[in-house]
């Protein structure tokens, strides 16, 4: 069995784990439980998929939608991993074929829907060897998180009745109750929790307060205006809205269509795939849209009014930019939304938790300090600097020494036992005597009416400032009590200091729409586009999104690396083993046939290596006369050696080093990547000669 990381490269294309993906992947393989929360976009399916691969059996993969788990599927499937998925909309003989290949050790990866799960559980585990349990979108297993299916509740039995089985629960957004509970509720066995960085430094967040509605169409249609092939998302607060703007989309000429629950749920699933196939640049929709959405490919996210909770909000952005390229999200906001937005919480259940989390975001959006450290401090992240990538750091605000105004907050809080929430504090620095704090006894304290000349208003804003910069955390389970957190405690007792911002008067922002585009690279874009046809053609001869074949980020690798042989494609990050051999001639046929500069097509890179190689010119000259690198020559030789252009390469690799070659292949695997080959070689066998070694040992297998 293949090691985790070559493992990744085989069927993933990629060199190296993300940051704590390997550490995840050891705990399960020691058949330990875990909980996992990555950001969107992160590599969570990672976590699961690569020790799905390594144990016997099939791994047991809950999901909670038919779209998510097709697109999923379709992705493994297209990485050469053997997966299917069980869901209502099979017939019987397609589940019992599924079940079959279960049972023959055909299937590694099986996807499941809760309800699907704990019906059928028992011909399930009679069919399948369950080498694991995940739990994807573990969120919804929690009544504290923002997207709560009773569904979910259920599936603790499964920790009791497969004990020799491990489980990972994985999500993208939880808060430190959520988590708590998720544990909880699984009945996971002493789980270790895995908590990423939530910083998805290539989105933008941009929050822009009351632009009137005429004025915020126009601005978003001048805003799509200017990124014509880009696709991407208008969440909506209500079905009405949704179809207001989706008209004004198309009336501007947009290819657009809007998505809320309800619509016809065949019609619902067309507009999802249209959107997912690039046959729509933009949606509008309300949240039922989106965590179907694996699309990759998202560039921007448009709030057109505010949404419930920082969860929400989180997760909603998340979709733009999950290949890593630079992404924009913007965020409406009005009081009007707020008004209509506190009416649908004060009505549903757990309202006060819907009310206090709808604070949150509204302070998030009223914020006068860097956006990131206040959404990354939700979920108990801190950023020591300003992230550079908001509107605030943009046009930043003014600041000032705010260490014994907050020194005030946190002694009030200590004092009256860390149980208090926001109000009782903010009476106790304002002297009131009102009966409950007499009661209590809080009227004696040191800090009361410590903070007597500042109005309840401005120590409310205040206070929202101090949870958004981490000095704070509330506790959502306890009465909303506020806690002091590590950094407040440097505050209070080691008397570090920290700025607060000068509070201002909300007033509209009269500011353009951004149009300065930043990208990480800079590919030729028309290579880039003349690739995007090539896999056009791909996922439309196998019904698969785009993004199944090759992510935009990996395209925009290549338009920019050219690669011109197999080896130089398996260097670019999202090529494996299994798409270098699907795809991958007819990705370097459009690289070797493109020319920026003629406009023409180039008759054959390797000939043209070959007429100088002929004339026994130097391979370092060829380079020079070709302006090419001198691995890329070698490449050339290689593989005109393979065709019998070039009769012998021993002026360039010795037999011993064939043999040194050939023996790294019989240990690590046969590979067409060089890397382990150069690893396992200690670094003794030059890259060139290598790729050489390699087209010697093929053509004497041919």
């Amino acid at each position: 069995m293949l090691a985790p990381n070559k493992l990744l490269k085989k069927h993933f294309g990629y060199d190296k784990f993300r940051p704590q993906q390997e550490e995840i992947i050891e705990k399960v393989l020691s058949n330990a439980d875990a909980l996992v929360l990555m950001p969107t976009g992160g590599g969570k399916s990672l976590c699961f998929q690569i020790p799905a691969l390594m144990l016997m059996g099939t791994a047991i993969v809950v999901s909670p939608l038919i779209s998510l788990m097709k697109d999923q599927v379709d992705a493994l499937n297209n990485n050469g991993i053997a997966a299917a998925f069980l869901n209502s909309s099979q017939t019987f003989e397609q589940q019992q074929y599924i079940l079959d290949a279960c049972h023959n050790q055909q299937i590694k990866l099986l996807y499941v829907s809760p309800e699907k799960l704990i019906s059928d559980i028992n011909i399930i585990s009679q069919a399948c060897n369950i080498s694991l349990f995940a739990i994807d979108e573990a969120h919804c297993i929690s009544s504290w998180g923002h997207d709560f299916r009773p569904e979910y509740t259920q599936l603790g039995f499964l920790r009791e009745r497969f004990a020799h089985v491990p489980f990972i629960a994985l999500t993208a957004t939880a808060d430190k109750v959520t988590r708590r509970d998720i544990m909880k509720q699984l009945k996971l066995k002493n789980p270790q929790v895995f908590l990423s960085s939530f910083d998805r430094k290539n989105l933008s967040l941009d929050v822009r307060i009351g632009v009137k509605p005429k004025e915020k169409i126009k601005e978003i249609i001048d805003f799509i205006g200017t990124r014509k092939n880009e696709s991407g998302i208008i969440y909506c607060l209500s079905r009405k809205k949704c179809e207001e703007a989706y008209e004004a989309l198309a009336n501007a000429g947009i290819s657009a269509m809007y998505y809320h629950a309800g619509m016809n749920s065949e019609i619902r699933a067309t507009v999802q795939e249209r959107f997912i196939k690039d046959e729509l640049q933009v949606v509008c929709a309300t949240v039922a849209f989106g965590m179907g959405i694996d699309k990759s490919n998202v560039r921007w996210v448009i709030h057109y009014n505010l949404p419930k909770n920082m969860e929400g909000y989180y997760q909603e952005i998340g979709r733009a930019g999950r290949d890593g390229l630079p992404s924009e999200t913007i965020l409406y906001y009005n009081y009007a939304d707020m008004m209509l937005l506190n009416k649908f919480a004060s009505e549903g259940t757990q309202a006060d938790v819907n009310l206090e989390k709808l604070k949150r975001i509204q302070n998030y959006a009223e914020a006068d300090s860097c956006r990131r450290k206040i959404l990354l401090n939700y979920f108990s992240e801190n950023l020591t600097e300003n992230c550079g990538n908001c509107d605030v750091c943009e046009n930043p605000r003014k600041h000032f020494d705010g260490t014994i105004m907050v020194q005030k907050a946190l002694s009030a809080i200590v004092r009256t036992n860390q149980k208090e929430g926001a109000n009782m504090i903010i009476d106790v620095l304002r002297g009131s005597k009102r009966q409950e704090i007499v009661a209590a006894g809080y009227d004696k304290i040191k800090t009361h009416g410590a903070g007597a000349e500042i109005p309840a208003f401005d120590w409310q804003r205040y206070m929202m400032q101090m949870l958004n910069i981490g000095v704070l955390e509330m506790a959502y389970d306890e009465n909303f009590a506020l806690r002091m957190t590590a950094l407040g405690k440097e505050i209070l007792y080691n008397n570090q200091k920290v700025e607060l911002t000068v509070l201002q008067t909300l007033i509209p922002l009269e500011q353009t729409i951004k149009t300065k585009r930043t990208q990480a690279i800079s590919p030729d874009e028309e290579l880039f586009n003349k690739l995007r046809a090539v896999r056009s053609k791909f996922a439309s001869q196998e019904n698969v999104p785009a993004y199944v074949i090759f992510s935009d980020a990996t395209l925009k690798e290549m338009a920019q690396e050219k690669p011109i042989t197999d080896a130089d494609l398996l260097l670019i990050g999202g090529v494996g083993e299994h798409k270098l051999e699907k795809y991958g001639q007819a990705f370097l046929n459009a690289i070797i046939d493109f020319n920026p500069n003629s406009g023409i097509k180039k008759t054959s890179t390797f000939q043209e290596t070959l007429a100088l190689y002929k004339q026994n010119i130097a391979v370092e000259e060829i380079a020079r006369i070709r302006s090419t690198a001198l691995p890329t020559v070698f490449s050339h030789i290689a593989q005109l050696y393979i065709n019998g252009d070039i009769d012998q390469l021993s002026q360039f690799v010795t037999e011993d080093e064939v043999m040194q070659v050939r023996e790294a292949v019989q240990k690590i695997g046969e590979t067409k990547a060089m890397k382990p080959i150069f690893e396992y070689l200690k670094e003794g066998v030059a890259y060139y000669k290598i790729r050489l070694a390699l087209a010697i040992l093929e053509k004497r297998r041919q």
